[in-house]
């Protein structure tokens, strides 16, 4: 089921990032700790009286004054194409501007819910400060304060009030392998759609998708049907979107959620830079099984050495998704564009992989006797067992006496063994670590 988006916007410094945090708590995944993985954040999933959505923070640029309002038009015009809620947000120790007032405007153009938040009204006595934003003409203004959280559970009544009713996807069978083709502009994403399309030429139909930017395009190559699902498309190509790193971002999580695999694409010509770092570490923290397609491979000039140096460089740049798969293609010459579907199916295959409790406890017996568990002050970890309790991605809780004293790094250890054990290419593993109840005798 695809979420509903809800987007914050505002001009810089009215606290929009302190209210995202707010709202996604300790939702968001923390990937942090991985190496490789970028620490900026501008996607989270918020949950409110039952109901999740996706939340978009569109702050964080810094400007000069001369270019501030351009900024926040432009973040106000990204939020009223992507998202079915806009929380406009204003400080009320600053008062009503004359920018808070030409972004108003755009937004009430929009027609899309707008939900106004005052935020810095830290104690009741600046209740009164929110009056004057009645002049916005954009409802009632909902007092807020970041800092200590007061009116965040108002404001997300409002926000859940004016989200669409829930729709699941569609309905597509358990056989069919859903893949999102994601990565910054001008990678070549449409062209690696087309020729995907145009080598096999069974399209079994187009319809549009659940998020108004994508289309899901169902076609079947050697008894495997796929949909693909294309986040390429622009409506609007102006300059302003092309330099927002956001705008991309936000298509392509859109796109992840709905996917079982993500291709993330690589401009090989190009190389490799901060953004695909950011677009990749989106696909590990949904859990997707995921393939890195460089493109535009035709283009470089090669020996018998460059794949093999850049797919070192992959492996450099994303140290946290070493298990993902590299494939060297050309969208335009179709060169080796063939080899593309097999990895996908295997990653698939494998990100729905469920291995027995019995032969996974086999593989953790000698990963624990060839590297004990890490010890605290004479207290030493103790695995009692595993088991896996989930697939796409595929889960693993290990039950043990202390968690406390599982490490990271022995984390890793175990992860590593299993891999080596039971291969789980293409696709994340979460490991989660409990502590093992003393059973009830019966």
């Amino acid at each position: 089921m695809a979420r509903s988006v809800v987007a914050i916007v505002g001009r810089p410094n009215v606290g929009k990032s302190t209210i995202f945090n707010r709202i996604i708590g300790d939702r968001m995944s923390i990937v942090e700790d991985k190496p490789g993985v970028t620490r900026d954040r501008i996607y989270g999933v918020g949950e409110w009286n039952g109901r999740s959505f996706s939340i978009i923070d569109t702050g964080g640029i810094e400007l000069n004054d001369e270019q501030i309002l351009k900024s926040i038009k432009a973040q106000a015009e990204l939020a009223i194409e992507e998202a079915d809620v806009i929380i406009f947000m204003c400080d009320a120790k600053a008062g009503l501007t004359q920018s808070d007032s030409e972004v108003a405007e755009m937004l009430y153009r929009s027609q899309k819910p707008i939900v106004l938040a005052v935020n810095k009204v830290d104690n009741m006595s600046r209740m009164d400060d929110t009056y004057e934003f009645y002049n916005l003409g954009l409802g009632d203004p909902i007092g807020v304060s970041g800092a200590h959280g007061s009116g965040v559970g108002d404001l997300l009544d409002a926000v859940v009030e004016n989200l669409p009713p829930e729709s699941a996807d569609e309905q597509y069978d358990e056989d069919v392998i859903r893949v999102a083709l994601i990565g910054r502009p001008n990678v070549g994403k449409s062209s690696l759609v087309n020729a995907l399309l145009g080598e096999q030429r069974v399209i079994v139909s187009d319809v549009a998708g659940t998020t108004r930017d994508a289309i899901d395009t169902e076609f079947e190559r050697d008894g495997q049907r796929y949909v693909l699902i294309d986040t390429a498309g622009m409506r609007k190509r102006g300059k302003v979107y092309e330099n927002l790193e956001k705008y991309s971002v936000m298509r392509a999580m859109r796109a992840i959620e709905r996917a079982d695999v993500v291709a993330v694409v690589i401009n090989g010509e190009e190389g490799i830079i901060e953004q695909d770092k950011h677009i990749a570490g989106y696909a590990l923290e949904a859990g997707k099984a995921s393939v890195f397609v460089v493109n535009k491979w035709d283009a470089v000039e090669k020996d018998d050495k460059t794949m093999h140096q850049f797919e070192q460089k992959i492996r450099e740049h994303f140290l946290f998704m070493t298990y993902a798969p590299v494939v060297f293609l050309s969208a335009l010459t179709g060169q080796r564009v063939q080899k593309l579907l097999p990895v996908v199916n295997r990653a698939a295959e494998q990100h729905s992989r469920r291995i027995p409790t019995g032969l996974l406890n086999d593989v953790i017996s000698d990963a624990v006797a060839i590297n004990s568990p890490p010890t605290d002050k004479g207290r030493r970890m103790r695995i009692n067992y595993a088991t896996q309790v989930a697939v796409k991605p595929p889960t693993i809780v290990i039950f043990v006496n202390a968690p406390e004293l599982m490490h990271f790094s022995y984390e890793r250890y175990l992860e590593n063994k299993i891999r080596a054990a039971f291969d789980f290419e293409g696709t994340p593993i979460r490991i989660f670590t409990r502590r093992k109840t003393e059973e009830k005798e019966g």
